[in-house]
Formats: C-alpha cells, structure tokens, sequence
C-alpha cells in the first residue's frame, strides 16, 4: 500500500508539475495573452489531475491514508464543483483571467504537497519542506478560495442567460431549480469551509512550532 501510495503521489506530482511549468514558460513568452487561454491549454491535463484526486477520498476511507477525512473532502469537492460545474460548462467562463489565478494557485500547493507526501512515504521528513507545506496553505488556500468565490461570481451572469443546469419540472410538480440560487447559497459554504480548514492548519503549525524549538533545544540537526 505504501508503494501505491508513492507511485499515486508521484503521478500527481508530475501532473502538477508539467502544468505549473506550462503555465510559467507560456507566461514569460507570451504574458498576458496566455492569461486569457490557460484553460485551453492545460484545462484537459488539470481536469484528470483533479479526477485523480477523488482517489485520496478513498484512500483515507479504506484506511489507507492517516490523514483527516473532512478537510480533504472539502477541498477536493470545492476544486471539483468550480473547475467541473463553474469553469468547464461555462465557455465564455474559461478565458477569464480568475481561471489563471486559480490554476497557478492550486498547482502551487499541490507541487509542494506531493513532494512532501513523496518524501514521507520514504519515511523522510524534511522540516523546512514540512514547514513550508503547511506555512504556505496557510497563506495561499484563502486566496484560493477568494478566487474560486469570485470564478462562480463572474460566471453567474452566464448560467442566468442560458439557464445551465437550471431545472423546471412539470406539472403536477411545479418545482423549479434556479442554478445561479445554488451557486449564491454555496459561496457561504465555501467560506465556512475555509474557515474550519485553516483552524486544522494552524494545529498543524503549532505542532511545528514546538518540534523546531524541541530539535533545536537538542541540536538535532533538521
């Protein structure tokens, strides 16, 4: 299982490498254009990588996987709703200049984050790659989560034109789903969401803190 465990770990950090890179190289050749196109370009590889990710919900329920069921399954259900229900049904959505934000900001967290869960599975635990792991989603998840609120603001306008996903059921029901409703009654959800990940963030540095201060009281090299 550990094995398995790595090799998942390895391919989704190859994943996110090969957009990250594709993202920078195509920023400082073409700039702002490659704004406007990113989901054009790299959407396809990013929709499997995110895909892939509903593995790690499966992992943590077959006991696979130690880490906390909860916060995994809210970060990975919000990256699914906005890039598959917002971005991906919503052309005039994907060349908007937030779907550059977000994909930069994802494939920078998830670069680290497999590099250090590769690295644990091998049982090493580098403090400072630990310590940046957890320092920079602490700063970088909330500015996530303002782009994914402001991705589904944006494309509002457009689900109210053409109705996408809005459902009227036919008599004798008279019930009617409003999709943009949806999307305004998820956008607190989002937030709360953010909030209770970031309190298990802060646990998880705290913890840190006192190990650094623990292995430097020791002079144990870290």
């Amino acid at each position: 299982m550990n094995m398995y465990l790595f090799v998942y770990d390895l391919m989704q950090f190859c994943g996110h490498s090969w957009i990250f890179t594709n993202m920078m190289i195509r920023f400082m050749n073409i700039w702002k254009d490659s704004l406007a196109d990113t989901f054009y370009s790299i959407g396809l590889v990013m929709r499997l990588c995110q895909l892939l990710s509903v593995l790690e919900i499966l992992h943590i329920l077959v006991g696979i996987d130690k880490s906390r069921l909860l916060p995994r399954f809210l970060q990975i259900t919000e990256r699914i709703i906005v890039l598959f229900v917002v971005i991906n049904s919503q052309e005039e959505v994907q060349g908007k200049y937030v779907v550059c934000v977000l994909f930069f900001l994802w494939n920078l967290l998830d670069v680290i984050r497999y590099t250090y869960n590769m690295l644990a599975r091998m049982g090493i635990y580098y403090l400072p790659l630990t310590w940046l792991n957890f320092s920079l989603c602490i700063l970088l998840y909330p500015l996530s989560v303002l782009a994914k609120g402001f991705a589904i603001c944006v494309s509002l306008p457009y689900f109210e034109s053409f109705g996408t996903y809005s459902i009227k059921l036919p008599f004798p029901f008279a019930f009617s789903i409003y999709f943009p409703y949806v999307l305004k009654m998820y956008l607190p959800v989002l937030f709360i969401g953010k909030c209770f990940i970031l309190q298990k963030l802060y646990s998880y540095i705290e913890k840190l803190v006192f190990l650094f201060h623990f292995l430097k009281k020791k002079s144990i090299p870290i």
